[in-house]
């Protein structure tokens, strides 16, 4: 754990450059252990911030809200507001680009109104190996990442978050509900609705590690290969081709490939 110390007291080091700091918090991992230890430094001139809109699972927001209660910290939540915006609606590649550029500016604004020195988000080194234009527009608006300038890997932040005793150590890697539709389809209220409801539905069988991929009228199941047979059992499948019907979908397939984080990006060029 040597190298996790080293890098905590990086983390540590880093956040005492600054007066005051707005946290952009999930309630991931990232985020958590972010807010748990600027909140060792910085004490109440943290705020943690969590975005509420159709994009976001709200079993998520009310985890955010629970976590940052446990950890003591002043915390906000916001209309996030995206759905409103056409060029975000419109979901083409640049969609986490336009998200993330209206977010931050929002967050930027709320920063100012409470006299907040700094805006940070938790992106990790492993982030800046993806499609990530989502981070473009962090670094435009000159967005903090605390836990890139410290050097943590997504390993690293959970070893962290286990060793300080953080419940969302081992929690799975969650993407915004847009993530699920295929670049080019409009993104709705009713389709974003339909894969909250059909993650949940999936969680509550008992796979934590999920997406569903909204094809239309076809609901494409990701989860870890492994679970590959007890997805396809007689013991689940009948309930879960039920579910899925009752949500909306007309077919139920499940992706041979198995869970592969960020599987839409696939063909677009960073």
């Amino acid at each position: 754990m040597r190298d996790i110390a080293e890098k905590k007291a990086q983390l540590v080091s880093v956040l005492s450059g600054m007066d005051s700091l707005l946290a952009a918090f999930s309630g991931g991992v990232d985020s958590t252990l972010l807010t748990a230890v600027a909140a060792e430094v910085l004490g109440d001139n943290l705020l943690a911030v969590t975005a509420c809109s159709a994009v976001h699972p709200r079993r998520e927001i009310r985890n955010a809200c629970e976590t940052a209660q446990r950890l003591g910290v002043r915390h906000m939540t916001i209309r996030s507001g995206e759905m409103a915006d056409l060029a975000f609606k419109r979901n083409r590649p640049d969609r986490c680009y336009r998200c993330k550029t209206l977010l931050f500016r929002r967050l930027l604004e709320i920063a100012a109104d409470n006299h907040i020195e700094h805006v940070a988000h938790g992106a990790n080194v492993d982030d800046l190996q993806d499609y990530r234009p989502g981070f473009r527009a962090a670094e435009e608006l000159h967005i903090r990442a605390p836990l890139v300038d410290a050097g943590f890997t997504k390993a690293d932040i959970r070893a962290l978050a286990r060793e300080m005793g953080l419940d969302a150590w081992d929690k799975p890697a969650m993407a915004c509900l847009a993530s699920r539709i295929p670049y080019g389809t409009v993104l709705t209220v009713e389709a974003l609705a339909m894969v909250e409801k059909a993650e949940a539905l999936l969680q509550r069988l008992g796979f934590r590690h999920c997406r569903v991929r909204h094809h239309g009228s076809v609901a494409r199941i990701e989860i870890p290969a492994s679970e590959l047979p007890a997805v396809i059992g007689e013991a689940v499948a009948p309930e879960l081709v039920r579910g899925l019907k009752a949500i909306g979908f007309d077919h139920v397939a499940v992706d041979l490939e198995g869970y592969t984080q960020g599987s839409m990006n696939r063909g677009i060029a960073s």
